[in-house]
């Protein structure tokens, strides 16, 4: 990817400087001192500097007045104020040469975020618990944004420098150093990345480029324009640049329903299109994955790799929500949707992928909000019982194990691992982690009393009943609360645990994955006591059967069919247990 139009570039006799700033008069780079740079065409400017070299630290300096790093540094040493480095990129020795990736239907995810996952909080330290992931289960390690942010503890959804990985968790070099042992050990890593908008503190963007940003708004401030063809290859460039430069093996797409479809091609299509040709020239599997409150399903396609123009799987937030009334009770905010009867939701996101398909949703005042899912794979969803946003956006940042039945958990966990769509966990769900991860970050001054302030006011029932137990998400406690309770892991209910998981992920890479490519969806239903029972047709033509008892009381049914191959649980008799979940192959 030599032929990046954003950032820092080394050359055979020093570095080439590049930036677009439509806005600005002059600009002049500053190294050892301020050199200017040429004002080209469609307001780019741009110098090469001899004998800069690997290291070298630099800052913009614009219109003789206001000094800013690089919006597309490699590397921000100091934070998102200070200068940025120049990489070189090609001198890490990458020893899994031979990687290139694994197919979709392999996948098993975990989500992760770098400064909590361990007591270090860095990827180096990530190194030395990939072997517990492997052994566990884990096929796909997936990382929260890494863009770098203002201060020492972000969640990564406040990025404003999208290329420059955070200091806080280590060097380019130590990411690389985590890719390269992730795929020694067979594992896939993912991204998150955030095209929708900058975090509100470090983006100096507005200052010579404000074209960057169109009127129209995003719940987190500005949205990007990505009619201006150098604003939308900043963002492609980008998701190229991870893949090329560190191989990840996929990204997920933060929250796409608010990044708006701008021009003749719509960003997402083209993005996919240039992944798809990345892949297709470096014969590597890279799976691009979207998180879309919209539900559309036009936009998925898990079958075609690689890339043209969709996207591999997404998000499937109705399942979360529906199992998260059913488990917990809870019906306020966008949970209202799935309730009075949250198990008529379960089944229609096992039966057809998306629990609205187009109907309205109360929570959106009546809105319609889906497309039909059905005639789309299993494949093309990604199911989960908890991620980083359904726990930390909670007041307390409290997980389900604190507000569940264990027995209905792991019965959800049975059915979210064996199904044919895509299976998710959070960090510490393995061993079934009750560490808090609550809403954290480090601003200063005003803007860390706005998000103070917005905090107490979208959870204001809250901070009525619990008060001060509500962590303060700029108090460095908060963050300490988020660290991965590892020695849990080795307590008499985590091995339990983290058993049950082992097994049944055991059992889904013997029985399941084999059998993905060309899985279809069929038929799911429940009945007032309880009883679910799902059906799908595997890609080598076999039935996947499931029967579940989602009540506490014991269900009496006729006993089921003989024959086939039971993979769990297994129930010849004629009373399903309170909780239990009986999954089978067989012809019918």
């Amino acid at each position: 990817m030599t032929d990046r139009s954003f950032g820092a570039r080394l050359t055979s006799s020093g570095a080439l400087f590049r930036l677009w700033a439509p806005a600005a008069n002059r600009v002049d780079v500053m190294l050892d001192r301020l050199h200017p740079l040429t004002r080209g065409k469609d307001g780019w400017f741009s110098a090469e500097i001899a004998g800069v070299k690997a290291g070298a630290t630099y800052r913009f300096h614009i219109d003789g007045a206001n000094n800013v790093p690089d919006p597309a540094s490699a590397f921000q040493p100091q934070d998102i104020a200070g200068p940025s480095e120049v990489i070189d990129h090609a001198a890490y020795a990458w020893r899994a040469t031979d990687w290139r990736g694994r197919p979709w239907e392999d996948t098993v995810l975990i989500e992760t975020h770098v400064g909590s996952f361990t007591p270090e909080g860095t990827y180096r330290a990530m190194i030395e618990r990939l072997d517990h992931l492997v052994d566990t289960g884990i096929t796909a390690l997936e990382l929260m944004p890494l863009a770098d942010f203002a201060g020492r503890h972000n969640w990564g959804y406040d990025g404003v420098l999208w290329y420059a990985p955070d200091a806080a968790y280590g060097r380019p070099e130590d990411l690389k150093a985590l890719i390269d042992e992730a795929h020694l050990r067979g594992l896939m890593v993912f991204l998150d990345v955030v095209y929708n908008h900058f975090g509100p503190e470090g983006n100096y963007l507005g200052q010579y480029a404000p074209d960057f940003f169109s009127d129209a708004h995003t719940p987190w401030g500005s949205a990007i324009n990505y009619r201006i063809p150098q604003v939308r290859a900043f963002a492609i460039e980008n998701a190229l640049y991870w893949l090329h430069e560190y191989r990840f093996d996929g990204l997920r797409l933060d929250a796409v329903h608010a990044i708006p479809e701008q021009g003749e091609i719509p960003m997402l299509h083209e993005l996919s299109r240039e992944v798809g040709k990345l892949a297709a020239d470096t014969h590597r599997h890279i799976h691009l994955v979207l998180e879309n409150e919209d539900n559309r399903a036009a936009l998925l396609d898990p079958k075609t790799d690689p890339h043209r123009g969709q996207y591999r799987a997404q998000w499937n937030d109705d399942y979360h929500h529906a199992w998260h009334v059913l488990l917990t009770g809870e019906h306020t905010g966008y949970y209202s949707d799935y309730a009075p009867k949250p198990i008529d939701h379960i089944v229609r996101a096992l039966a057809s992928g998306f629990a609205y398909q187009g109907e309205p949703s109360p929570h959106r005042d009546g809105a319609l909000r889906g497309e039909p899912s059905g005639k789309l794979p299993p494949a093309a969803f990604v199911n989960f019982l908890q991620n980083h946003d359904q726990i930390g956006n909670r007041a307390l940042g409290d997980r389900l194990e604190s507000l569940a039945n264990p027995k209905a958990i792991e019965a959800a966990l049975a059915i979210t691992l064996l199904a044919p769509m895509v299976p998710m966990l959070f960090q510490g769900d393995e061993w079934g982690s009750k560490a808090q991860f609550p809403f954290f970050c480090d601003f200063k001054g005003d803007l860390a009393e706005a998000v103070r302030n917005g905090r107490r006011k979208e959870f204001a029932c809250a901070y009525e009943k619990f008060g001060d137990e509500i962590p303060d998400p700029l108090a460095e406690s908060s963050f300490e609360l988020a660290v991965l309770d590892w020695k849990n892991r080795d307590s008499t209910s985590g091995q339990q645990r983290l058993g049950l998981v082992r097994e049944l992920l055991r059992l889904r890479k013997q029985h399941i994955m084999p059998r993905l490519a060309g899985a279809r969806f069929g038929h799911a239903a429940s009945d007032d006591s309880g009883l679910l029972t799902a059906h799908w047709r595997m890609g080598d033509g076999t039935a996947l059967h499931l029967e579940a008892n989602l009540s506490d009381n014991a269900i009496v049914r006729e006993p089921p069919p003989s024959g086939g191959v039971t993979i769990w649980g297994g129930n010849a008799t004629g009373t399903v247990a309170p909780w239990s979940v009986h999954v089978r192959l067989g012809d019918e």
